[in-house]
């Protein structure tokens, strides 16, 4: 196991910490009297827990520690601690309505990864190669959505959630489009290749 893969391991156990803390200031909000620490505990291990997505791949590359294993589990620890911070931040509100993420955008965002998911096992199941590979979409998609987390954490208040929301929302409807449509060419130029 490589210094590398143990920080990604290190990124998916801080995931349970984060939803902790994030659950226990919700349910302090809930009450009438916010434990503010809880809140700065879930934003700290959350903002460290992404910072060493970036750690982990620059010792990967820099210390030629790339692995099988690390190219497995880096993505799943990513997507991890997205869905998390998503589900958690619309179940478990931080304050009024503009505190929370909206349930209908979690929906959105889980159905996207089921249906990315899906067509890469049928591709599997297909025995085409899938390269793993992060589009300018897709990254475009994880900023925005990364923007939201934000916002509603550190409770920005230079527009309505609602704003960022829907941009996010944009950028992981299209990504998901643009993943469904990628399966289907790395389908037929395998037919054709037959």
């Amino acid at each position: 196991m490589t210094f590398a893969s143990l920080i990604t391991l290190t990124r998916i156990a801080l995931v349970p910490v984060f939803a902790v803390f994030a659950v226990l200031y919700s349910q302090s909000v809930q009450t009438g009297a916010p434990e503010e620490t809880l809140r700065w505990l879930a934003i700290i291990t959350f903002i460290v827990a992404a910072a060493s997505d970036g750690l982990d791949g620059f010792i990967a590359r820099h210390f030629n520690q790339c692995s099988e294993f690390g190219a497995f589990i880096d993505p799943i620890a990513d997507k991890l601690l997205m869905l998390t911070g998503i589900i958690t931040l619309s179940f478990a509100p931080w304050g009024e309505n503009q505190w929370q993420i909206a349930p209908w955008f979690a929906t959105l965002v889980i159905a996207r990864d089921i249906i990315i998911l899906g067509g890469i096992v049928i591709l599997y199941y297909l025995k085409r190669r899938v390269p793993i590979r992060p589009s300018w979409i897709g990254k475009t998609c994880t900023v925005t959505q990364m923007t939201l987390l934000a916002w509603v954490m550190l409770k920005i208040e230079l527009l309505p959630l609602l704003y960022p929301t829907i941009l996010a929302a944009i950028f992981t409807l299209w990504s998901g489009i643009f993943y469904v449509q990628h399966g289907f060419q790395i389908n037929a130029n395998a037919r054709k290749a037959i």
